[in-house]
């Protein structure tokens, strides 16, 4: 399928509530667009038992001294403090009851299905259960991040691409001006080669003229098609305002595909460290 022409574009970005089922609405907003926002799916005292379980994680994890996570490179920047920041948790459900417990609420099973009837969370595959923590201060080493698609990821296993979910539950108040999610809507059903050379994977930052703003309320559940070409915008602002929070959750299939501690590092992995390290060269 081509890509999306220009003229077809997105007006309105609707806030719809999870059920017990996913509607055919949803069904067809996510088919045609990518994506979906689902507003307040978790309690605010949700909110503070997963960020204060975050920082036992990582008072933990440095503490031990890691610098990987079952072969899945740690992120660790500096606060507003000065002090060591776990900026990308990998496995978190794997060191994390209150994690691993709250990703199983019977509320998600919609999300799951939506996934596949067989869809199982993958605590141990992949990357695990990720939360990304984007700071903007001197000393981040998580402040933006670039264009890309995640189906470049099936491209290193050797695959093509396939139709992969990201479900996200959102920690902060995002709004546009606070950087956050950017998505081209429609941009999953885009062809082979636009999916590959469209834009400079992670390099290119600057703003698409067909890209929305997806903002979000503490507890917001956003469900993304990785086909589509998305990036993470810097805030504007500087300090502990400019923390955005989110915890993504894998729902997988097909064969189980354990990690460990002794597994490899993926390649795209060591890509991704070698371009941080650029951006620390260049003063960026």
């Amino acid at each position: 399928m081509n890509a999306i022409a220009p003229t077809d574009t997105l007006t309105h970005v609707p806030r719809f509530t999870l059920g017990p089922e996913i509607t055919p609405e949803q069904r067809a907003f996510l088919d045609r667009w990518g994506f979906l926002i689902f507003a307040g799916v978790a309690s605010p005292a949700e909110i503070e038992a997963l960020a204060a379980a975050l920082d036992e994680v990582q008072a933990r994890w440095i503490a031990e001294g890691r610098r990987w996570v079952y072969g899945i490179p740690l992120t660790v920047g500096k606060d507003s403090d000065g002090g060591p920041f776990v900026q990308r948790f990998a496995f978190t459900s794997m060191f994390s009851d209150t994690v691993r417990r709250f990703v199983r609420d019977p509320r998600f099973e919609p999300v799951r299905r939506l996934v596949g009837e067989d869809a199982r969370i993958g605590d141990d595959e992949k990357d695990g259960v990720v939360v990304n923590r984007y700071l903007n201060n001197p000393g981040s080493e998580y402040p933006r991040l670039g264009w890309h698609t995640d189906g470049l990821r099936d491209l290193f296993y050797l695959r093509m691409p396939q139709q992969m979910l990201n479900v996200g539950l959102h920690f902060d108040e995002i709004t546009a001006d606070n950087g956050g999610l950017r998505l081209i809507p429609g941009s999953h059903n885009q062809g082979f080669f636009d999916m590959c050379f469209r834009k400079l994977y992670f390099l290119q930052h600057a703003p698409d003229p067909a890209e929305i703003a997806v903002e979000t309320m503490p507890g917001d559940l956003t469900v993304h098609d990785g086909r589509l070409w998305h990036r993470v915008a810097a805030s504007t602002r500087i300090g502990p305002t400019s923390l955005r929070r989110s915890m993504y959750v894998p729902y997988l299939s097909g064969p189980y595909e354990p990690k460990s501690d002794t597994s490899s590092t993926p390649f795209y992995h060591h890509i991704g460290r070698g371009l941080r390290w650029l951006r620390r060269a260049a003063g960026r």
